[in-house]
């Protein structure tokens, strides 16, 4: 078979997925042939997909009522008296979690698996008599319930002596990530952040990021990789759960150059993206559902409400990122019976709200140009619509630049408009009777059908 008709069946068959994916005869896309732009790996459009995860902050800092460890913490304070990864699980698919993230190791250097790299780990604990593996118990629990996990090692360290010696602690961390990394089964997602102050020395740590990526592709070459500069996952650039508005999928890698890179440009791109960016780099929505990271009983009364998870869910999932939910277990080793109810809470609210989807004559897409396309809809019986679901085949890259919708006829009525789409889209609307209405899109280039829903 020759290269070009190769060419030609490769995106025959891209374009028959995508008409299947939008209702519509894959003859009428009418960008057949059109120029590529960066597109999702399997394992990126996969994470993406599940859209929602839980982040579990557990270790000394527990046990001390602190959120940043100094280091100097005795292995002896950590003792949870019924731990229990199996609940913290149980609760996260209750929630309607896809996966997990579990803080290995923060930035008190204390390890929540037996180490051969330090003897600041549960190794040296009470717990378990000293034989006990939190790692082994969360990853086995995550397998058991169908919940997909993942590890979070932090790279400062406030206890290791080597910490600030950069060569010799950069071979320390690499062989804990490989502990890490070849002890436990696939992993599906590898979180880093940039943290790095000073060790116990008072020296400060040069880590080698490209050979932990290089590390992590060899040994769990299905991962996603999560920082503020990816390599495959970024970060929105704050804690309080809140996605840039205008948000696209694709980035370009220069303008944040390395881990731990600051200043308003940086926080920018992280919050936006580009429409012109040449890497494919998904955002994570990482914030907690208590004001701190590790659990302090005396925020008990202070977890999110329901509306608020909600609210979260809309300004994450719904502006095209994914949300990573901390929910840290209490001293006991278990989640707070609060945070728990919360979290079922939060799932039953957002069932309720695409609990009534309109019901539809006819959906019809058609391309209005090279750049622009619109989608009608029609409804079988005027009805209430208060939320639209916008979403993009993201298979195929981002490229929707401009939205709107309108009813239709003689004198439409703006309900709602936007600039990206992405994955999703969520947009709520103050409740409107309707018999039909239009969705216009204007793209970055050219275009390609845009998925709608509507719900009461």
């Amino acid at each position: 078979m020759s290269l070009s008709r190769r060419h030609f069946l490769t995106q025959l068959t891209a374009a028959a997925a995508i008409a299947r994916h939008c209702g519509m005869p894959w003859r009428n896309l009418p960008w057949l042939g059109a120029p590529s732009r960066p597109r999702p790996t399997a394992q990126q459009l996969a994470w993406q997909r599940d859209e929602f995860a839980l982040f579990v902050h557990f270790g000394v800092n527990t046990f001390t009522d602190r959120e940043w460890g100094d280091g100097t913490e005795s292995p002896l304070i950590f003792n949870p008296a019924r731990l229990d990864a199996r609940q913290w699980v149980r609760t996260a698919k209750a929630a309607g979690a896809k996966s997990m993230v579990l803080t290995a190791k923060h930035h008190d250097g204390f390890c929540l698996w037996p180490t051969a790299t330090t003897t600041h780990s549960v190794a040296s604990s009470p717990w378990r008599n000293g034989t006990g593996d939190v790692v082994r118990e969360f990853v086995d629990a995550c397998r058991l319930e169908g919940v997909k996990p993942g590890l979070y090692c932090s790279p400062w360290d406030r206890n290791h002596p080597a910490y600030g010696d950069s060569a010799r602690y950069n071979d320390i961390y690499m062989a804990q990530l490989t502990e890490l990394l070849t002890r436990y089964g696939a992993l599906h997602e590898v979180w880093f952040d940039g943290a790095n102050g000073e060790g116990p020395n008072g020296k400060r740590q040069t880590y080698d990021w490209p050979r932990t990526w290089a590390l992590v592709r060899t040994l769990q070459p299905n991962a996603v990789m999560f920082s503020d500069a990816g390599p495959d996952v970024r970060w929105i650039g704050n804690e309080r759960g809140v996605a840039g508005e205008t948000h696209w999928s694709t980035i370009r890698p220069e303008s944040v150059p390395y881990i731990g890179a600051s200043g308003d440009e940086v926080i920018a791109a992280l919050q936006h993206g580009h429409a012109d960016g040449s890497v494919w780099r998904p955002s994570e929505t990482d914030v907690s559902i208590r004001p701190g990271w590790f659990y302090h009983a005396a925020e008990d009364a202070r977890v999110k409400r329901v509306d608020e998870l909600v609210q979260l869910y809309f300004t994450s999932v719904g502006r095209n990122s994914k949300l990573l939910l901390n929910v840290p277990p209490t001293r006991d080793g278990v989640l707070h019976d609060t945070d728990v109810a919360r979290l079922v809470g939060m799932r039953a609210a957002r069932e309720a709200l695409f609990a009534q989807p309109l019901t539809l004559r006819e959906n019809r897409w058609r391309a209005d140009g090279p750049r622009a396309g619109t989608r009608t809809i029609v409804l079988r019986t005027p009805q209430s619509l208060s939320l639209l679901d916008l979403g993009e085949a993201i298979e195929h890259g981002q490229r929707v630049a401009a939205w709107r919708v309108s009813t239709a006829g003689p004198a439409p009525q703006l309900l709602a408009s936007g600039t990206t789409i992405g994955h999703r889209q969520l947009c709520r609307i103050p409740a409107t009777t309707v018999s039909a209405i239009t969705l216009r899109v204007e793209t970055v280039d050219a275009v390609q059908p845009v998925a709608l829903r509507l719900f009461a």
